[in-house]
């Protein structure tokens, strides 16, 4: 193989990469967007506090939730809720701004809030969807493969947790498997469970395995992500799993779900205000289960096609809502969650990479120090790509190096470059050029410049079929990453055990 043949291997990817050691995750030098001004986020603020003091919000089918809110002062009125702003203020007063996730790779650990920023796959879908193997329900082995792929995938820094489903698993054993594969499969950190209570604190009780009792009771090392039922309803899904996961110190994440129109105001603003009271309530029940435990105030605003009631993504009102959420929380003094590469489209094409770099570019700027969905989203959310994983990854690469700003410095204003630089000359072979030349730019593995002679001569390949071959390049190249032995057996124990203990149940 000739030297120019064995560099353009290397620039394709087609050889074992080496392994790097990334950032964990982004501290942001850029500035935070500012779309909405003072008066107008005093009206979205004011908005949410009347929802909550006047109409109030259901916390249904959880009689304990209800005991801990007339504890804390709330009025309670059967189900429903409402409470004085100050009372909410108070509460949220003692969610800490900035917090750590630990991972069992203590190098992998994530800083959550302030100027940070953690990228994380996409969540939920049942169904994967790959070139060649086309569009099919999610199995144990796909959640296995693209759990391998989040931690191979660098500008990645959290596993998530339903990167899909594996629907050939039973519903009532199938978060045992996932949870057991974030833990041995990778070191990032991830999430846990919430679908049932007992699913919760299977979660948990892993989590207290595999970090040891010290580590547990004094971090958090694991977070779940919740959704309240919009418009105005907490269920017992919710509540139950803030009772296990904040009662035992950890992490909750509470993300309205709202298509504007349908769940929630037609109206950017007034879809805002409905999501920023539901998250705020549940941030403040955090805050009365335990004082102290970490949140992240979530926000997942989408349009819908009102023709068809078809949800859209990467559309301008969404995007607005991202800039001014990120300005609220801020207000609150709390970290934010928003959606990232969202997509309509149903195939890793020119629809999927429009909406999705659009949904991204406004969740970046807006300052979301979390950011579940920023890789992989296809369909709505409904089927998790291969392909798009990848790509969606490699975009993320390009953020991260934005965030960090401009360098100033001596060296990049590049005085010096001009000492062998004649007027007229060129900088490429420079000594300047050559010290920085590996770190200059940000290289897209995934975009292709070259020639279209050279293109051709490599199989005249697209982004999709570039995408393919890198996937399967990382899979091939997985290794899986060290864990104590008596840890892992452990593990094993537990989901055996507990599985033993479970009835089938697909539903």
């Amino acid at each position: 193989m000739t030297v120019i043949e064995t560099s353009t291997r290397r620039k394709r990817g087609l050889d074992r990469e080496p392994a790097a050691a990334a950032p964990a995750y982004i501290t942001r030098a850029l500035p935070w967007y500012a779309m909405a001004d003072e008066e107008a986020l005093d009206r979205i603020e004011s908005r949410a506090f009347a929802l909550i003091e006047r109409v109030g919000i259901e916390f249904r089918d959880d009689p304990k939730a209800l005991a801990f809110w007339r504890s804390a002062g709330a009025a309670v009125d059967e189900t429903r809720v409402r409470a004085a702003p100050e009372l909410i203020r108070g509460l949220l007063a003692h969610a800490p701004a900035e917090f750590t996730q630990v991972a069992r790779n203590p190098a992998r650990s994530v800083r959550i809030g302030g100027r940070h920023q953690v990228f994380a796959p996409v969540y939920g879908s049942p169904f994967v969807r790959d070139l060649e193997g086309g569009r099919r329900y999610g199995t144990l082995e796909d959640f296995q493969k693209l759990v391998k792929l989040t931690h191979a995938l660098d500008p990645l820094h959290h596993s998530g947790f339903v990167t899909c489903e594996p629907c050939d698993v039973p519903v009532s054993k199938r978060h045992l498997d996932m949870v057991l594969a974030h833990m041995t499969l990778t070191d990032k950190p991830h999430l846990g469970a919430i679908t049932e209570k007992s699913r919760a604190e299977d979660s948990v009780a892993m989590a207290r395995i595999l970090h040891g009792d010290s580590v547990f009771d004094s971090e958090c090392v694991i977070m779940a992500n919740v959704n309240s039922n919009s418009p105005l309803l907490v269920d017992k899904v919710v509540t139950e799993a803030i009772e296990v996961y904040s009662g035992a110190g950890q992490g909750i994440i509470a993300v309205p779900f709202i298509l504007g129109g349908a769940m929630g105001p037609v109206t950017t603003a007034g879809a805002i205000a409905q999501a920023l009271a539901e998250a705020m309530m549940v941030g403040a029940y955090v805050q009365i289960v335990r004082r102290g435990a970490p949140f992240i105030l979530g926000n997942f605003l989408s349009s819908m096609n009102l023709r068809s009631g078809a949800p859209t993504f990467g559309m301008p009102e969404p995007m607005m809502s991202n800039f001014v959420i990120g300005q609220l929380a801020r207000r609150l003094n709390l970290p934010l969650r928003c959606g990232g590469a969202l997509t309509a489209s149903k195939l890793p094409d020119f629809q999927a990479a429009a909406e999705s770099a659009d949904s991204m570019l406004s969740t970046v700027l807006g300052g979301a120090n979390y950011v579940l969905h920023a890789a992989g989203w296809l369909e709505g959310g409904l089927a998790t790509g291969y392909e798009k994983l990848v790509l969606d990854a490699d975009r993320l690469g390009a953020y991260a190096v934005a965030l960090q700003g401009m360098a100033v410095d001596d060296n990049a204003l590049g005085l010096d470059a001009y000492d062998d630089v004649e007027p007229g000359g060129h900088f490429l072979g420079s000594a300047h050029t050559m010290a920085n030349y590996t770190t200059a730019f940000y290289e897209a593995k995934l975009s292709n410049s070259d020639s279209v002679e050279q293109w051709e001569e490599q199989g005249s390949k697209d982004a999709a079929r570039r995408a393919y071959d890198r996937w399967n390049l990382l899979l091939n190249q997985y290794e899986t990453p060290p864990i104590d032995p008596g840890t892992f057996e452990a593990l094993n124990d537990y989901v055996t055990r507990r599985k033993s203990e479970l009835p089938d149940a697909w539903y």
